[in-house]
Formats: C-alpha cells, structure tokens, sequence
C-alpha cells in the first residue's frame, strides 16, 4: 500500500520545502522536504549551507530524497497497523509517523489495532509539542476521519548559513501539478526492439512464383 497523490500533496505541504540544510524546531538539521540524517544519506549537517545557486535543482534534489524517504515511513506503518486501512486513513498516517516517528507506540495505533477507529481519530489530538503543530495535528485527523484533504500551494522557504528559515515569505509557491511532477517523475518508454522480417514459408515462395509467370 502506498499513499495517494493527494495524501503526498498534503504532506508535503504540511512540511513545507527549504532547498538548504536548517535547523528545525528541535535543533536538528534537516533538508528539504524533513529529510534527517535518521532516515538516511546524505546528512545535511555536512550539506553545503544556505540557499542553492540552481534553486530549481535545489527543489528537485528535495523531491528526490522525499520520494526515497517516504518508502520507509510507509513500510513502518503498515508494520504498526494491523487493522485494514482505506487509503485517506493510510495517508493521515503516513503524515503523522513522517512527523513524529511515533507510529508504533502511539496511543492511536492501539486503538486502530483494536477496531475503534473513533478513539483512533481523537487521539491524533495527543501528540500536540511544539504547540504550533495543532494546526498539522487537526489536519490528520481530519483526513483519517473523514477523508478531508488539505488543499493549496506549496511554500519553498529561504534559509541563510546559520540553518535560520526566513518564514516571513516564500522564494516560491508549487502549485500541485509542478509537485506532481517532481513527485511522479515520467520516463518516456522505451521502443520495443525492431523485429526482424518473417521468412515467407515454402507455399508463399511457390505461389510467387506462379503469380511472377501470370504477369510476364
């Protein structure tokens, strides 16, 4: 199982896109799209800092490791789950164990497991450090519940050498079909090798032959 485009969309918006290494809220460093050293190479710790000179390709190389990340975040859920999922509730889950990793020993996926989706839904509302996070909290919650997907652009932020997010206003905004894209990158298919031509069987040789005298 695997998150919907919709459910990616929200995700990624709700993490926001810095294309440089920066500190986040717990003063870890962090790269585009929430990629941490934890979920693997590179570290942006050891990434060149402030803003790339190709903002484009800085904006790729963030899809890229996202694409790559969100394998495992998915895989962990569905380890944790056992109950059957529909796919907006797999989504709100994958938003929510991309944010806190706590997918396995969260309250919710006790009462998930149990079959009582109701005290599932409600307990997203636990896990609400830092404060600002009730907004995103609000959002999976939602979208588990009633599969209400948040809607809207995708802010692109500026961050100096210090690893500080200029929040104040976004270098860009993604609109979803540019995300899209850079999330379901297309490859043109690759033609089929040329066949080569049929040996005529032994009765079309024969039958040439005879349609070669009618014509003479």
């Amino acid at each position: 199982m695997h998150m919907t485009d919709r459910g990616l969309l929200a995700l990624v918006r709700h993490e926001g896109l810095v294309p440089g290494p920066y500190l986040d809220v717990k003063n870890v460093w962090t790269f585009g799209i929430g990629h941490t050293a934890s979920a693997g190479p590179p570290d942006p710790a050891g990434m060149p800092r402030s803003m790339p000179a190709d903002l484009d390709a800085g904006i790729r190389e963030a899809f890229r490791l996202f694409c790559i990340d969100i394998v495992a975040y998915e895989a962990e859920v569905l380890r944790a789950v056992k109950a059957p999922l529909e796919p907006h509730e797999f989504d709100a889950l994958v938003s929510f164990h991309y944010n806190t990793g706590g997918i396995a020993k969260a309250a919710l996926t006790r009462h998930l497991n149990a079959g009582n989706r109701a005290a599932a839904a409600a307990a997203f509302m636990g896990w609400l450090k830092p404060a600002a996070i009730r907004s995103r909290r609000e959002a999976e919650r939602d979208l588990f519940a009633r599969g209400i997907y948040a809607t809207g652009t995708i802010p692109v932020w500026s961050v100096d050498r210090n690893g500080k997010v200029d929040f104040s206003r976004p270098v860009r905004r993604l609109i979803e079909a540019e995300a899209l894209a850079l999330l379901r990158p297309t490859t043109k298919p690759t033609p089929p090798p040329a066949q080569p031509a049929p040996v005529p069987s032994w009765w079309q040789r024969l039958a040439s032959l005879f349609i070669g005298k009618e014509n003479t």
